[in-house]
């Protein structure tokens, strides 16, 4: 369903039904499955990504040169 608004949204935007603009719409595709796999790990791995991210801050900033 999705994938389907994303389609007509890029071919109402590019205005054309050739062969250029079905690449186009097969690299936003692309675009929008690719962003929508980040979101889902993002929302599954965030807390992981954030303590990771946490301690790696502490460790930076408590070396001292």
């Amino acid at each position: 369903m999705l994938l389907t608004k994303v389609m007509t949204v890029v071919s109402a935007a590019v205005g054309r039904d050739d062969e250029d603009g079905q690449g186009l719409a097969e690299y936003a595709l692309i675009l929008a499955l690719i962003a929508i796999v980040s979101i889902i790990a993002l929302i599954f791995m965030g807390s992981q990504v954030s303590d990771k991210l946490s301690t790696v801050g502490a460790t930076l900033q408590s070396y001292t040169p």
